[in-house]
């Protein structure tokens, strides 16, 4: 970090890259010290969220920032899982009241209700969409049968084709496992 950078500067470029939020080890990695957070809010233009989290105020809001923040909050290895993969592109007109987020290990983080954790097998395969960790789009196309009607299935599964988020071989596949 060069000598006339500002820790505010180099906490807000974290922010940029992490949808406004970001965590005390983060930060920490970039130089700033972790004492220096809470400071920053109290002085104002960084809101401590949770435990290690903050969320820069003067970066612009993204769909996707309660996304990153559940990620955060639970932490380490936590992806998103089943319908909340599938909102994340508003794919299935799915709008729903909790994030799912699916995690390897045994979690305990103090969360809001607005956050369901699923422990899952460790190994699952994830994939990286605007920047989030999650289930890939087919796996959770598959998730969610039984919740999710059919119908509304096979039509975000074309819509998730159309946009490039399924190969040939999964959009085959979804279609023969989905009645038309």
């Amino acid at each position: 970090m060069a000598a006339d950078t500002k820790y505010r500067d180099v906490v807000r470029e974290i922010a940029l890259d992490n949808h406004g939020y970001v965590t005390t080890r983060k930060a920490a990695e970039a130089g700033v010290p972790p004492i220096e957070l809470p400071k920053l809010a109290a002085r104002g233009g960084v809101e401590n969220v949770a435990y290690g989290l903050y969320r820069v105020a003067n970066v612009p809001p993204t769909p996707y920032d309660q996304y990153a923040e559940a990620l955060l909050r639970v932490g380490e290895g936590a992806y998103l899982h089943g319908e909340s993969v599938l909102a994340l592109f508003g794919l299935a007109d799915l709008n729903p009241r909790q994030v799912k987020i699916a995690v390897p290990r045994r979690a305990r983080p103090r969360l809001p209700a607005s956050i369901k954790l699923t422990q899952v097998a460790p190994g699952a395969r994830t994939a990286v969409y605007e920047g989030l960790r999650a289930q890939p789009v087919a796996a959770a196309l598959a998730e969610c049968r039984g919740r999710i009607p059919d119908g509304r299935l096979l039509t975000a599964a074309k819509q998730a084709r159309a946009e490039g988020l399924l190969t040939t071989a999964e959009w085959q596949r979804i279609r023969q496992e989905l009645p038309r």
